[in-house]
């Protein structure tokens, strides 16, 4: 799957993930209007979602959604969930599933079963929620990724593990440092590339990557020297403060090694002055050329 991610982003020339962490209130007026129930903000929140789809498809290689966003209309908004998922696929996007999952046991068994394997009923096996690739928490230790690993074997499916986070309170725990010096997230890093080693494709990267926070440059340089052959989820980028330059040393062969998160400064563009007139699906697609253009001014010519 991971090379499937990487031929798109050198087609496309740009290394864009799209997240849509897609809250009611990022809509616009009129699409809000009347709405007074979980059902009809999840059904605004689809069209919502389905109309940036649409624009930007043919320009950026993936889109990333955050399952929290939907969780919190209840029933209503993993329908909504489950339907951004599968629309994005209709449209040729790959698809990570923002979901931070994490436990050991049966538990990560069903986790991994939702959004990368196959749940049996019967003499069936049905997929739950159509995702090519699943964020998770790995700092339960190895007995917490072992079934994600054994289904992305089996489906050719890919899991980004939580390594440096954007978040400035990363530091209180994931930059402390342990007996042989190491910091926690490097720690971290060393056994995501560990537990990748089996699964690199043809590019070099395993289909067990990394989620490296765009907010942190220095961090991101020591990961990636001590991480070649795993392939970076990196958010941060834009809203949190995180610029091209910042990530530039997450790209090393052919201009290759990552994807790049920007949520808001996509899906809330139509809010920027730099838009203004523009309708939100056409200024989500400004901005995705715009990112692609920055993107590509730091990193340079992908796939070379």
């Amino acid at each position: 799957m991971i090379d499937r991610l990487i031929n798109k982003i050198i087609k496309l020339q740009n290394p864009t993930c799209v997240g849509l962490d897609t809250d009611f209130e990022y809509l616009p007026v009129e699409m809000k209007e009347g709405v007074k129930n979980f059902s009809r903000a999840s059904e605004m929140i689809f069209e919502f979602n389905k109309n940036i789809i649409d624009a930007v498809a043919d320009i950026v290689p993936a889109v990333k959604v955050q399952a929290a966003y939907y969780e919190k209309y209840g029933y209503s908004g993993m329908k909504a969930f489950y339907k951004t998922l599968s629309y994005a696929h209709k449209k040729g996007l790959m698809v990570i599933a923002d979901g931070k999952r994490n436990d050991i046991g049966s538990t990560a068994k069903c986790y991994s079963a939702a959004y990368l394997g196959r749940t049996q009923i019967g003499e069936r096996l049905l997929k739950a929620f159509p995702s090519d690739m699943l964020t998770v928490n790995g700092y339960l230790g190895a007995d917490g990724i072992q079934a994600f690993a054994e289904d992305i074997k089996i489906y050719k499916k890919t899991i980004f593990v939580l390594v440096k986070t954007s978040n400035p309170s990363s530091s209180d725990l994931q930059d402390i440092r342990i007996w042989n010096g190491q910091f926690i997230y490097e720690k971290m890093g060393a056994l995501v590339e560990e537990w990748g080693k089996e699964s690199r494709g043809r590019y070099g990267y395993s289909e067990i990557g990394a989620v490296v926070g765009a907010t942190h440059p220095e961090e991101i340089s020591r990961l990636r020297m001590q991480m070649p052959h795993t392939f970076f989820l990196i958010p941060g980028y834009g809203a949190q403060g995180g610029t091209a330059e910042d990530i530039r040393s997450c790209f090393l062969r052919r201009g290759l090694g990552g994807i790049v998160n920007s949520s808001r400064g996509i899906i809330c563009a139509y809010k920027k002055p730099q838009y203004e007139g523009m309708g939100y699906a056409e200024a989500a697609r400004a901005a995705c050329i715009d990112m692609q253009k920055d993107l590509s001014a730091a990193i340079g010519k992908m796939g070379r």
